[in-house]
């Protein structure tokens, strides 16, 4: 049995766990076959992942077998429990795990990816793992931590306003005098953010967890009576150092004033430049039932090996060059192969469905702002938009030797002064069924299939992403006709235009996206809808804005200073506290201060 957790071959995982229990005088109970050869399998596993000599696909096939082994068992558990009941009254046995965690990702965040690798790595090395799923607030998260008499509680998060839920989180912990230790993990989470925001809101240990492969290190560390003094010391140590050197780079870095750096924007001579191109239609389109294997070819493969943290020895080298890795190479080609077979099926099946929709408007700048007309109205600074797209400047001075502009997403659209008419374009795309075939999944036990659907259903997402801009680039929009590139030309952004979205580097702020969901009727159109944190609803979706002109170019707008967050909070008729609490990860300056 321990043979078929470390192999994650489940095939006679039952009829192994029969010829256990035929064995009476050596496991007289179902819970010893548990705590015998199916937690010594597991820590087996656990053993070689940690050690580098077992990779993360094969540790959450091992869970699949782990569960279908314990599965098959609690019925004789349950059994045996209302035997004792009957016969003293108690029901307590020994507790097998290391400890009981709690995970959860916060509020109004949808992404789950990351958190479920870490529950089923840390159930792999033997602890107890209460997985609470997605959106959940704060107080469901506490409450159950104290039912459950938790060791630990985990948070996750992907897009940027859960880091401050997180905070949020950790300040409750405080006022309710807990001291359960804090661990913080997520695409969008770091250990400057941790140390400089969330560890200091709460006196007991918070912990940064980079991947899956620490966790149980991180945990097994806190949990250790002789050792967790000694770490939590020497992580107070290394984050008031981070935090130390976050403080210090604030007052090293020089900043341009707003109209400095407005004076320096990007200045497109368009009256010599090529005229805009007007898109074939303007208003909306819908993509009911998208045709997914058309999107195939458009997959960026790379970020699904990071998913399973098959990396190799060159990382950037990706797809499909990581199938000649001397390390990682053979598990990359037999979890692509799996993949891919799912993947069809899926697809055949109707399992999954690609539903988007893609708008066009007259368009002008007007300073650091976007003003969107109706499809028949004249782009005049007399007529009244129907929207309007508020961007963020550079500001952070660059090399004084340079001359490169300091840019804003407006820069990349015709003035209204200009007298040329531009356009913008809005797209939002979503792949549903995901997360009921997920479920289902998780349903059966099997973590290895309800993590492959997920990651296959982001990459087939951003596929939808990529092929659709073509399309428009070629088709809709068609302001490049004869484009000719190959899809690893795409993902290298090679072709004109630029498609940024909201919460990304180039516009930080989510809140844009509520513009785009009220102009194209996104929500109406497509059922792809908004959480409170402003995550999409299917996770798998992507959106954004259609930028046609040569001359845009992605770019990170970077730290602000209060004089922008002043501005923009102006310019959107909103408070500065709410622009500063959208905008944290960006602002120049302590907004607590």
């Amino acid at each position: 049995m321990v043979g078929c957790c470390c192999q994650g071959i489940d095939k006679h995982v039952v009829e192994d766990v029969e010829e256990c229990r035929a064995q009476v005088g050596r496991y007289t109970r179902p819970l010893h076959i548990i705590e015998g050869p199916l937690m010594n399998g597991m820590k087996v596993v656990g053993d070689l992942f940690g050690a580098g000599k077992m990779f993360l696909p094969q540790v959450i096939k091992s869970a699949r077998v782990m569960k279908r082994a314990v599965g098959h068992l609690i019925p004789f558990m349950e059994k045996e429990r209302e035997e004792m009941k009957a016969l003293s009254g108690s029901t307590e046995d020994m507790d097998p795990y290391q400890g009981t965690i709690v995970l959860a990702t916060v509020k109004g965040d949808v992404h789950d990816i990351g958190k479920n690798i870490v529950g089923v790595v840390l159930g792999c090395n033997n602890f107890r793992v209460i997985d609470m799923g997605v959106m959940v607030p704060c107080d469901k998260i506490l409450r159950e931590a104290v039912k459950q008499k938790a060791d630990i509680i985990g948070l996750s998060g992907l897009i940027t306003p859960s880091l401050e839920e997180m905070i949020y989180v950790a300040k409750e912990m405080e006022r309710l005098g807990m001291t359960t230790p804090l661990l913080i993990g997520g695409a969008t989470t770091s250990k400057t953010h941790t140390s400089v925001k969330i560890a200091p809101r709460y006196t007991s240990p918070v912990v940064h967890v980079l991947d899956a492969s620490r966790s149980v290190v991180v945990c097994s560390q806190l949990l250790d009576e002789v050792m967790r003094e000694e770490y939590f010391e020497e992580l107070k140590e290394e984050y008031e150092d981070i935090r130390q050197e976050h403080y210090d780079s604030l007052k090293d870095r020089r900043y341009l004033s707003l109209s400095q750096a407005r004076d320096k924007a990007l200045h497109i001579d368009w009256l010599s430049a090529p005229t805009p191109v007007r898109p074939h239609f303007l208003g909306t389109r819908v993509f009911d039932r998208y045709d997914l294997n058309s999107l195939e070819e458009f997959i960026d493969w790379k970020p699904f090996f990071d998913v399973w943290q098959l990396r190799g020895k060159y990382p950037n080298r990706g797809y499909p060059k990581i199938f000649k890795d001397k390390t990682v190479g053979s598990e990359a080609r037999r979890v692509f192969d799996e993949a891919q077979r799912l993947l069809h099926q899926m697809i055949d099946s109707g399992s999954l469905k690609g539903r988007g929709l893609v708008g066009f408007w007259p368009a002008q700048g007007d300073g650091d702002d976007i003003r969107v007309y109706r499809e028949d109205a004249p782009a005049t600074r007399d007529a009244q938009p129907i929207a309007t797209f508020h961007g963020l400047r550079q500001q952070l001075e660059k090399d004084s030797f340079s001359s490169e502009p300091y840019l804003c997403v407006s820069d990349f659209v015709a003035p209204l002064d200009s007298g040329v008419s531009d356009y913008i374009g809005v797209f939002a795309v979503g792949v549903f069924g995901a997360e009921e075939l997920s479920q289902h999944f998780q349903a059966q036990g099997d973590d290895y299939s309800s993590i492959m659907v997920k990651a296959l259903a982001d990459r087939l997402a951003e596929a939808f992403a990529e092929e659709l801009h073509a399309r428009v680039r070629k088709e809709l929009w068609g302001y490049s006709t004869d484009e000719a590139l190959q899809a690893s030309d795409l993902h290298r952004i090679r072709y004109q235009g630029i498609r940024p979205a909201a919460g990304y580097p180039s516009q930080p702020d989510h809140t844009e996206k509520t513009t785009m969901w009220s102009l194209a009727g996104v929500q109406e159109k497509t059922a792809m809808c908004l959480t409170e944190s402003l995550a999409m609803l299917p996770a798998a979706s992507v959106s954004g804005l259609y930028f046609s002109s040569p001359q845009a170019t992605y770019f990170a707008v970077g730290k602000i200073t209060k004089e922008q967050v002043e501005d923009y909070a102006r310019r959107k008729e909103t408070s500065v506290e709410e622009v500063e609490r959208w905008l944290a990860p960006v602002l120049g300056y302590d907004s607590e201060a």
